[in-house]
């Protein structure tokens, strides 16, 4: 897996460098400062602002946790999604991990990351529905409505599936692991089991569900206002409707080819193929494209060392201790 990943990335940056070529570095490089600093600042801005919702989404589901744990377990979750060199399952890890040092048992962390994550991906399915209505009832003859429908009502049979699983069906892992061995086995399927039951018990919450649900529908349709907030501020007078679309879609695709670290190449190949039926020039979409990366790292990277620090501090902090009991034993030893 990880050398399809790093060979999907190296085709990306290829694709990258292709259509940069293509379309012309100068032409995407005006586009680009058309938008400036201003339209940079306010993507950014924006943006910050989405991944605080999506943690207070994530905080409804981890109900008496004070708020900022999952805020800052999203901004972990998503600075390492979108700059770590692995797919987004590693950073749900992450995040996972920095609400767990913050104070959050592993169990709930764990089952409260599953349960957000796949509400988020259903709010997702919910986002793409509403564009591809959109885009029926502006381009009613679009070629790729029809794929997308069927993308859409397949993806939504796999996460109800999915869904299933976390409810009913961990019991398999039990038996699996019993499979493996006796010892293993004991400790397994009692994880196993303590995070069946905290997924059901998340899941009895409804009202909590449906917030999380809904937080995470209205931040997919602000994702689309802050990429046309962008445009404007680049002189694209394309309307919402579109950008829309445009960015539903684009986030599909990015979906489906999750095994390519951060959609390297397909969010720049996905712009130019969607826009250009939608009224983006192909210059402004690569602009854009690069803009958001340039938004992912200024957003990312001071977290992600902020997280490599703390638990470099909270290694040293459990090895303090060894040391010092070595250090004893080491001076206590009797010389032959």
């Amino acid at each position: 897996m990880k050398v399809c990943s790093v060979l999907a990335a190296i085709a990306g940056f290829i694709v990258i460098a292709a259509l940069v070529t293509h379309f012309g570095f100068a032409a995407v490089m005006r586009s680009l400062s058309a938008i400036g600093w201003t339209g940079f600042v306010a993507i950014c801005l924006i943006h910050l602002g989405l991944i605080a919702v999506m943690g207070i989404a994530w905080g409804a589901l981890l109900p008496g946790v004070t708020i900022w744990a999952p805020i800052w377990g999203r901004v972990v979750r998503d600075s390492g999604s979108e700059l770590l060199p692995f797919s987004q399952i590693g950073g749900y890890v992450l995040g996972a991990r920095a609400i767990n040092l913050a104070g959050v048992s592993g169990t709930a962390a764990a089952a409260s990351t599953i349960v957000d994550v796949t509400l988020e991906v259903f709010a997702q399915l919910a986002y793409t529905a509403l564009a591809l209505g959109v885009l029926v009832y502006l381009r009613p003859g679009a070629a790729v409505a029809v794929p997308v429908a069927i993308g859409l009502a397949v993806a939504g049979l796999l996460v109800s599936a999915f869904v299933l699983v976390q409810r009913r069906e961990l019991r398999l892992l039990d038996r699996l692991a019993r499979i493996l061995g006796r010892g293993w086995a004991d400790k397994t399927a009692a994880t196993a089991t303590t995070l069946q039951a905290a997924l059901q018990q998340i899941y009895r919450w409804r009202g909590r569900v449906w917030v999380n649900f809904l937080l995470h529908l209205v931040c997919w349709i602000a994702s689309a206002f802050e990429a046309w907030i962008a445009l404007r501020l680049g002189g694209v007078s394309l309307g919402f409707p579109e950008v829309l679309v445009i960015e539903s879609l684009l986030y599909a695709a990015r979906s489906a080819a999750f095994i390519v670290p951060n959609a390297v190449g397909v969010q720049e190949g996905a712009y130019v193929l969607l826009g250009a039926g939608l009224g983006l020039t192909p210059e402004m979409g690569l602009a854009l494209s690069l803009l958001k990366r340039g938004r992912d790292l200024a957003i990312g990277l001071p977290p992600l060392a902020a997280w490599q620090l703390l638990e470099s501090c909270r290694l040293w902090a459990s090895r303090g201790p060894f040391l010092q009991f070595r250090s004893r034993n080491l001076k206590t030893k009797p010389r032959p």
